[in-house]
């Protein structure tokens, strides 16, 4: 086939200054066929593929029962039922083109918050690693709370994602915030709870803070978009570039980045944070008088390796507890172990897994005690000793009434 350009020109050529066909063809090294065409042809060549079968036509009625069925089902799990064999995205492709008339639309309204009524919850993982220590760096979770009607953003790196950490993070940040919103959002982290059924402690945190923690249904990003979104800030503003020495060390570096990001204007209210935070906290609840029970707490008695263990670690006690039961309390930065109102173990709470921290002290009071028990003392020696009683006969007393004979 030749182009629209050559068609032109043997048109041009034969019609307009008469050249011949066999002319023609030797100057464009074509057939004197293909010239004849050219000329006869009303039109400039145009290709016209042939059409074919997809084979996206013979699975359809397959695909179509499929999401009927399930609506939801993956494309990657519809190709396999149905035995698809071609490119996997135009596969995809199709089966987003059938799919909406099988799964209704999840329409999203834009939601207003009032100032006090909420804020929203969510555990952040940055991916940067954090050294913990002796133990390997790893990757911790930061807990976001963020004010849904100032969208003021509160942070702190704790050590786990357990009740009792997330519990102190919170009452952390609230105390740091100086009130406490009336609805406290979360999804369904486990260690807050799952379908509304709050983790052990929760509900109590909750009863003394006079809040109401919330836990949204599933598949509904929209009611804690906010903390999403500020998630995500965090993700792009404050994370790229740094580096951190310590969880220490990250919580610093967040702590003297979070007034910038607060004081930044926010498109969605069209106001800053921090001119906003003041009408927010005034409709807030006051702080409690007492504070909640957070951290972990137990007793439990001191076995003879006088160590106890604390969120996958192990932190050494004085062995005078041994076979006692020992109250044993932590919170973000410390582990505090007490027997009978008193301190017998006391450690920096380490941030790593599967360690063993020990107290010097503790190990030399285990081996002075150890070389005790391994070497009691004699028993003294009455060999020669007269009996008290003989005394009593000889002087003629008499202890039975108390008088003397």
């Amino acid at each position: 086939m030749i182009t629209v350009e050559d068609w032109a020109l043997i048109r041009r050529l034969h019609l307009a200054e008469g050249e011949s066909m066999r002319s023609i063809a030797a100057r464009l090294g074509i057939s004197r066929n293909t010239v004849a065409k050219a000329v006869s042809a009303e039109g400039p060549p145009v290709y016209v593929r042939a059409p074919q079968d997809s084979g996206i036509k013979a699975v359809e009625p397959a695909i179509r029962a499929l999401l009927k069925e399930n609506p939801r089902m993956p494309a990657t799990v519809v190709a396999e039922r149905v035995g698809w064999t071609g490119s996997p995205a135009w596969f995809r492709e199709n089966v987003a083109r059938i799919r909406p008339e099988y799964a209704p639309p999840d329409p999203a309204d834009r939601i207003s918050y009032e100032p006090g009524e909420q804020a929203q919850c969510d555990l952040w993982f940055p991916e940067a690693r954090i050294p913990v220590g002796s133990g390997k760096p790893k990757i911790l979770p930061v807990l976001v709370m963020v004010s849904s009607h100032s969208r003021f953003i509160m942070a702190r790196m704790i050590p786990s994602r357990t009740t009792g950490d997330l519990l102190a993070g919170m009452w952390e940040l609230l105390g740091g915030l100086g009130a406490v919103p009336r609805r406290l959002i979360w999804d369904n982290e486990t260690g807050i709870g799952r379908r509304n059924s709050f983790a052990a402690g929760v509900a109590a945190f909750a009863g003394v803070l006079a809040t109401k923690i919330v836990q949204v249904k599933p598949y509904d990003p929209e009611s804690k978009g906010v903390v999403e979104r500020a998630n995500g800030f965090l993700e792009t503003s404050f994370l790229p570039g740094r580096s951190f020495a310590s969880p220490e060390d990250f919580n610093a570096q967040l702590g003297q980045w979070l007034p910038k990001a607060n004081a930044r204007l926010v498109r969605r209210t069209g106001a800053r944070p921090t001119d906003l935070l003041a009408a927010d906290k005034a409709a807030m609840l006051a702080l409690p008088p007492v504070p909640p029970v957070t951290g972990f707490a137990a007793r439990i008695r001191l076995p003879r390796d006088y160590y106890v263990r604390v969120v996958s670690n192990d932190y050494s006690v004085h062995p005078q507890a041994i076979g006692r039961f020992v109250e044993i309390t932590a919170d973000l930065d410390t582990i505090r172990i007490s027997l009978d109102g008193r301190t017998v173990g006391d450690h920096a709470r380490s941030w790593g897994t599967g360690l063993t921290i020990t107290d010097p002290d503790h190990v030399d009071a285990a081996r002075t005690l150890r070389k005790a028990f391994q070497n009691p003392a004699p028993a003294p020696d009455t060999a020669g000793l007269r009996d008290l009683a003989d005394y009593d006969r000889a002087f003629g007393i008499d202890l039975d009434d108390g008088q003397v004979a």
